[in-house]
């Protein structure tokens, strides 16, 4: 027997809620938070939950999930099992430390961890695999199920190893920092100034306490469990990779290439070189094998650079990217799939009031690192733009930050953008747009005083016969729809994210 179903929390959490509402199975459940956050209420520990985090809970736990706030969502994906339905031996036995691949070795009781952009994705895979199958029953699809339920409870216990097996700790709000320093590491283990004390600095909590709480939580002294993360992420580059050792003690935010060689030795009981000759001969065998590998690889390492170019880590996108190109990934693929779609994500959420100019700044800083390793290889391979624009502030108007920002989301969009600065003449923009075989311009004012001018850009334009080869945008504090129906421009919008979805659908005819 096996289920996958997709929950959606309620009810706000109160004890009394808690106490009602608990479900008590005779399946092992596979919990992944797919968005939102809440509380999930585990026999009588309240846990915080957020989007990325899973919890396996094996036979007879009585658990809910509940949401913080009225206003909040907490939706969960599921997939519920009778181990000895699909596993054999060991694997089925609940108490046996292998049972579900490890996953509650050591201690048979809810197992947990945060995942990463990466591994949420890995994992969400398998359960679109599993749920496909479980839905049109195909031929061989028990089989199929059992290796994908393999694949997913040996990726999970990855994971777990890296988190929490048990949940001990005393409060809510001692899990929170817990949590919140597992995400820091996650995200920044290949930062070899990350510390205990550099951690506790930015949760503001004091370094004595969070190391308190840590070793409550997960079993394991800070430094254990950190050394543990990079080491584990030099084993995937080890195995996965053909990458020098000493790039990847770079990469992994590890000290130095003899400390490397002495830790990991005593981490996997053998030498480097030893596991990457080793993980060569495993699993490699099948070529399908080999094609499910690299697109795992390439799709982590794109999902990467789209999140680290939202978290506006200009370092860490630019290395990335260079990890792109080694990896063989398509330059065309990287800007669209990494870089563009970290942007894009960024103007939506700067639309919807999210986020703000400074993070829009930032993330901007990142895509630009990450475009000076690409932009050589993106001319070799004659990638063209969708689109070409010149973008400046009119005559006698010196302001630029409503400019930078149009400028910032339409390259977020694929657009190639020339910057011609502030205090623009209208013949300017024109001889610009001819220059660089421009399909719009874009025209920015603050004063009320300048945005006249936009008017004789517009003129300028049917003077030289092109306007009707080229569309005419127009914004700025003072600009509304009326105006540039007066001016005859052919479009208007009131921000910067706006602006580059109108500009796509001017380019389109639509």
């Amino acid at each position: 027997m096996i289920y996958h179903s997709t929950v959606s929390a309620s009810q706000v959490y109160t004890p009394e809620n808690a106490l009602l509402q608990d479900d008590t199975h005779g399946f092992v459940e596979v919990d992944l938070i797919v968005e939102g956050r809440g509380v999930h209420c585990v026999h009588d520990r309240d846990i915080p939950c957020n989007s990325g985090d899973i919890f396996v809970l094996p036979p007879e736990t009585s658990h809910g999930y509940f949401l913080e706030n009225p206003s909040d969502t907490l939706t969960v994906r599921r997939i519920s099992l009778d181990t000895n339905g699909w596993f054999e031996g060991d694997a089925a036995a609940y108490g046996k430390d292998e049972f579900c691949f490890g996953v509650f070795r050591e201690n048979p009781a809810i197992a947990c961890a945060v995942l990463n952009t990466s591994s949420k994705d890995t994992v969400l895979g398998l359960y679109d695999a599993i749920e496909r199958e479980i839905n049109e029953k195909g031929n061989q699809w028990r089989g199929a199920v059992k290796g994908y339920l393999t694949i997913l409870f040996i990726n999970i216990g990855r994971y777990v190893d890296c988190a929490i097996k048990d949940v001990r700790v005393a409060s809510s709000a001692d899990w929170k920092t817990v949590l919140a320093a597992i995400k820091i590491v996650e995200e920044e283990y290949s930062d070899p100034a990350l510390t205990l004390k550099s951690i506790a600095e930015q949760l503001f909590v004091s370094e004595t306490h969070l190391s308190s709480v840590f070793k409550k939580a997960t079993g394991k002294r800070f430094s254990e469990y950190l050394r543990g993360i990079r080491l584990d992420r030099a084993c995937a580059l080890l195995a996965k990779t053909d990458k020098r050792v000493e790039s990847i003690v770079s990469e992994c935010g590890l000290r130095d290439v003899p400390s490397f060689y002495k830790n990991f030795s005593a981490y996997m009981k053998m030498t480097p070189n030893e596991y990457r000759r080793s993980a060569s001969m495993q699993g490699g065998e099948s070529e399908e094998y080999k094609s499910f590998l690299k697109e795992e690889r390439i799709a982590g390492i794109l999902s990467e650079i789209s999140a680290k170019v939202q978290r506006g880590s200009a370092k860490s996108t630019k290395a990335l990217v260079g990890e792109a190109l080694e990896a063989g990934i398509r330059p065309e693929d990287i800007m669209n799939d990494g870089l563009l779609s970290g942007m894009s994500v960024i103007g939506e959420k700067f639309r919807n009031n999210e986020v703000y100019v400074p993070e829009v700044l930032v993330a901007a800083r990142a895509i630009n690192e990450g475009m000076q390793i690409l932009k050589p290889r993106l001319v070799e391979e004659k990638v063209v733009p969708i689109g070409r624009v010149c973008i400046g502030t009119v005559q006698g108007d010196l302001h630029d930050i409503g400019k930078n920002l149009v400028k910032m989301m339409l390259e977020g969009k694929g657009f190639e953008v020339f910057d011609l600065g502030t205090d623009v003449a209208p013949e300017d923009f024109i001889n610009a747009a001819v220059e660089h075989d421009c399909q719009i311009i874009c025209c920015s004012a603050l004063l009320t005083t300048t945005m006249c001018v936009m008017g004789e850009v517009v003129k300028a334009a049917e003077a030289a016969g092109i306007r009707d080869k080229i569309k005419i945008m127009v914004g700025g504090a003072p600009v509304s729809e009326d105006f540039c129906r007066q001016i005859g421009a052919d479009c208007y919008t009131v921000d910067a994210a706006s602006a580059a979805d109108e500009a796509i659908k001017l380019l389109k005819g639509k």
